[in-house]
């Protein structure tokens, strides 16, 4: 008997199979969303591909909305249900998660380079089984996770990109950019893909563009696109500053999406903003600051919650 699991967006879907508590190797397959009507169509040509295994419990991990049993795509119209994926498997039993709350239950698993650890705990400091997923793609969201004493996951759902800026975040942002800033107030419409490539073309007065060019233009040179990526990396890090001392999570902050891992290459900037208010300065001083690497960690976040 195996166990089903996928990760869904908008542009691929990848699947594999598990057995042992392990995802199968040579099982993860990758499905370009555009050369197939329905997600109910990937599923039928990937058990076909894999010999048509028994399958005791489905796993899908979805980039959009999930409520009860069903889902659907933020990116494409495809549809999900728990009663179809037990029909087209056979399974007993079957689940549907958001993308970001598989990537709450894969934080426990992901360690070395997976976990690309930036800042470590300092030493002495104390576990509280707290962990926090930060993500910024093409939305803005996080999701906490609370490792239970018995050894289950708890993971939080959150809307965290929908709330208002906080002053400690709004205040910079209308200095760097005067008045324009001051209309940019919700979390997502700052610090989302979007909100990347809108915070650049406020700065450099250029037409907007997608938030990847941004990150491109910054990698080969361009003074202006680097300018903005530093601005960013700054107030995501006062921003995260704000999220160490509502969620605590001193088992670790995990940074997710490619905006966020935008970041990466200017760490030094994002933690001298995590660390530069003394108000309840020992709290994001203990938090230690990771990085998701691992493209396969949804899939491991999916084997963990329907396990």
């Amino acid at each position: 008997m195996a166990i089903l699991l996928a990760d869904v967006g908008g542009t691929n879907a990848r699947m594999a199979l598990a057995r042992h508590d392990a995802l199968v190797p040579g099982t993860i397959t990758r499905f370009r969303g555009d050369d197939h009507a329905t997600f109910d169509e990937v599923v039928a040509k990937f058990l076909a591909q894999q010999g048509s295994p028994q399958i005791e419990a489905v796993c899908v991990a979805v980039a959009g909305p999930v409520w009860g049993a069903e889902a659907r795509l933020t990116n494409r119209d495809w549809t999900f249900s728990e009663a179809r994926l037990r029909a087209l498997s056979g399974a007993s039993r079957a689940r549907l998660i958001n993308d970001l709350i598989a990537l709450g239950y894969a934080t426990p698993a992901l360690d070395g380079e997976a976990a690309g650890f930036l800042r470590a705990s300092p030493e002495g400091a104390l576990s509280n089984g707290q962990r926090l997923v930060v993500n910024a793609g093409t939305g803005f969201n996080v999701c906490a996770v609370r490792v239970l004493p018995e050894g289950g996951i708890a993971c939080l759902e959150s809307e965290e990109g929908h709330t208002r800026l906080p002053l400690s975040v709004a205040a910079p942002l209308a200095e760097a950019l005067g008045q324009p800033g001051r209309a940019i107030d919700s979390v997502e419409e700052l610090f989302a893909g979007r909100g990347l490539a809108r915070l650049h073309a406020l700065r450099s007065g250029k037409p907007q563009d997608r938030a990847e060019t941004v990150v491109a233009a910054a990698a080969q040179g361009d003074s202006e696109a680097e300018e903005t990526l530093r601005l960013y990396a700054r107030l995501l890090g006062l921003f995260c500053r704000e999220l160490a001392l509502r969620f605590m999570p001193m088992d670790g902050m995990f940074l997710a999406g490619s905006v966020a891992r935008s970041c990466i290459d200017r760490f030094g900037i994002f933690e001298r903003a995590f660390l530069s208010d003394p108000l309840m300065a020992r709290i994001p001083q203990a938090v230690p600051i990771g990085v998701i690497r691992d493209d396969m960690a949804a899939l491991h976040g999916c084997l963990a919650a329907i396990r």
